[in-house]
């Protein structure tokens, strides 16, 4: 997936959001201090916007994950992403 590639390499990103703290309202993801996910937009074919796909990485470097997951249904479902 290209945007977890870029999120591996430190950017750059096509989205001036991507980056931005995920807060985890949903508390779908495991429960951890505010500024511990970060969300990045995955390209949706035909959305006019960002689009509903995301990956949300959690961990203290950005470059190296502790974990991240995959929503293509704007956080209402979570996968993992197995590195």
């Amino acid at each position: 997936m290209k945007t977890h590639g870029l999120i591996l390499s430190g950017g750059p990103f096509p989205y001036s959001k991507d980056g931005s703290v995920f807060g985890n309202r949903e508390r779908l993801l495991p429960l951890n201090k505010r500024g511990f996910y970060r969300e990045y937009t995955v390209k949706t074919p035909g959305a006019r916007n960002r689009g509903a796909r995301r990956i949300v990485c959690g961990g203290t470097q950005p470059t190296a994950p502790e974990a991240c997951y995959y929503t293509a249904d704007h956080y209402a479902s979570f996968r993992r992403i197995v590195q």
